[in-house]
């Protein structure tokens, strides 16, 4: 192999796939280098399957590498797809090492965190998104398992397209990607955006325990979990399933709110998991004339947070571009870092990292700035 094509490959192995989180290189997804002689360059790049969502991200990438080991040299990237033979092969690379079953469980590098509250509309999946996206352009490895059932809305507020679904290569499932976080939702499996989950306990312990098997995250630093509101059977099945998880509580600022966020707090103890601070939301903003706004009260979150014991990660202000990202599926800690909101957001989200390390050591412990 010529010297070029060592730093072709040298480079190729710099590029991940979105969502098995590996070099291409070690993937087998790169085939033939061939950068003999004073013709072009030709690089052979094998998709896993065919209609590859991450094809163009894949293939951007691969471009990019290869420009930089041939400079001006002309190339040409050959664009194929693996045979089943090569599936095989990548699907028992990936798997090699991995416990069977729930590989978040007990004994697992990844920090489980639970986004819990009391009552639905205090802004829990717009607070989980947000604090997945920070995390992930921290530089950490992030997944969010909507574990809200009835009410998901974890796709849209990641801006994921409507039909949105895993990428099925061989027996593995794997979760779409947005914003650099892996999230998996049942509004991925339903038929049309009109068809209703109506499900009881039961079927809701083993979505749960599904989405936590049957999905392939990779090497992850944290996974977030939205929890549906209150005290039911998926913060209990939680507790069961993830017996290390810890648990961030919700609430707004009006007292008959935290009280209720108080609840969702000493159920998550109840079932296992370390309370490791308070999100206040909908908190008191102050308008362009420095007039101060408190439309939903004062005090409710410092106030489970110390009936709780754990810190009160953050305030996170009324903001209209808080909504209006949502909406966009854009999280606002990306789309408008200097808002306030997104300042506090991004507060809570490095609050929630000080950790002294993270999978494989990555360190957790992360800069205020």
């Amino acid at each position: 192999m010529s010297a070029l094509a060592d730093r072709i490959r040298a480079e190729l192995a710099r590029v991940d796939d979105p969502e098995l989180r590996r070099p291409l290189t070690e993937l087998g997804m790169i085939g033939a280098v061939e950068a003999d002689g004073a013709g072009p360059v030709r690089v052979e790049l094998l998709l896993t399957i065919v209609g590859c969502p991450a094809a163009g991200r894949i293939e951007a990438d691969a471009r990019a590498a290869i420009e930089r080991a041939v400079g001006d040299r002309p190339y040409d990237l050959e664009v194929g797809v693996m045979t089943k033979a090569q599936r095989d092969e990548l699907v028992a690379l990936v798997r090699a090492g991995r416990p069977s079953g729930n590989p978040f469980g007990e004994g697992s590098l990844t920090r489980v965190v639970a986004v819990t509250s009391g009552k639905g509309g205090v802004g829990k999946s717009t607070a989980t998104v947000n604090l997945a996206a920070q995390l992930a352009a921290d530089g950490l490895a992030v997944g969010i398992v909507d574990a809200d059932v009835h009410g998901f809305s974890i796709p849209g507020l990641l801006g994921m397209a409507p039909g949105t679904q895993p990428t099925q290569v061989g027996e593995l499932m794997l979760p779409p990607v947005a914003h650099g976080v892996s999230a998996i939702s049942i509004g991925m499996f339903l038929r049309s955006p009109d068809e209703v989950v109506a499900w009881r306990g039961p079927m809701l312990h083993r979505t749960l325990e599904q989405f936590l098997t049957d999905v392939h995250f990779g090497d992850l630093d944290v996974l977030l979990l939205d929890l549906p509101p209150g005290t039911g059977d998926i913060a209990i099945s939680l507790g069961q399933l993830l017996p290390g998880a810890e648990a961030v509580v919700v609430t707004t600022p009006q007292p008959a709110a935290a009280e209720v966020a108080w609840r969702s707090g000493a159920v998550a103890r109840k079932t296992g998991m370390r309370v490791v601070g308070v999100l206040e939301t909908l908190s008191p903003a102050t308008g362009p004339d420095g007039a101060r706004f408190a439309l939903f009260g004062e005090g409710g979150g410092a106030a489970v947070a110390e009936r709780l014991d754990v810190p009160l990660l953050a305030q996170v202000p009324i903001s209209t571009p808080l909504r209006e990202a949502g909406d966009a599926g854009a999280p606002i800690v990306l789309a408008h870092p200097g808002d306030p909101a997104a300042i506090a957001l991004r507060e809570a989200a490095r609050a929630i990292a000080r950790r002294p390390r993270g999978l494989a050591g990555r360190p957790l412990g992360l800069s205020p700035a």
